[in-house]
């Protein structure tokens, strides 16, 4: 008997529809799981820029003395922010004591400029620490902030496995850039 709710026969685990990036597999294995030279690094290139053009180019929203806050390029939900250290490294139990005290201090004013821009009702924080555990850039170690709101997993994540982000990669950037604490 067929569930009547859907097409989805009673008793079978449901089954997600899929959206085929296929432009995004270059990016995935340019770093995934192998120990990439810094000049190849993504990071260590954003890492490297400090002026404004390369910034915004980058997405960069700013730089602390052992960090750089960016924008995720494929973000879960709108501000998605990495934390990511400047010295190339693949997990975190390789930073310094005042390097790991610049992440946590650069993660709370990141939560306080993502409160003020989009007042969300929550945070993910987290990271995926080698490819096992999904990094996609396993080689350099990052911090996710992902802002959540109650209720963002919406119909359209439901019925088609797609997600909704409201604002542009670059909107959301120079709003942050505007607002970021010093």
């Amino acid at each position: 008997m067929a569930d009547p709710e859907s097409s989805q026969p009673a008793g079978q685990p449901h089954h997600s529809d899929h959206l085929y990036t296929p432009w995004r597999m270059t990016y995935l294995q340019a770093d995934a799981g192998k120990a990439t030279p810094r000049a190849d690094c993504v990071f260590c290139a954003k890492a490297a820029l400090h002026d404004d053009a390369g910034m915004e180019a980058e997405l960069i929203v700013a730089h602390s003395a052992h960090m750089l806050v960016t924008l995720n390029l494929y973000p879960y939900n709108n501000g998605h922010l990495l934390i990511v250290p400047h010295e190339h490294i693949p997990s975190m139990e390789q930073l310094s004591a005042e390097a790991l005290t610049d992440l946590m201090l650069t993660t709370n004013r990141a939560i306080a400029a993502l409160r003020s821009l989009y007042n969300p009702t929550g945070f993910n924080i987290g990271a995926n620490i080698g490819a096992a555990a999904g990094a996609g850039i396993a080689a350099h170690f990052h911090l996710h902030i992902v802002p959540r709101w109650a209720g963002d997993g919406n119909f359209m994540a439901v019925v088609s496995d797609t997600r909704i982000i409201p604002d542009t990669l670059d909107s959301t950037w120079r709003k942050l850039r505007a607002i970021w604490p010093t």
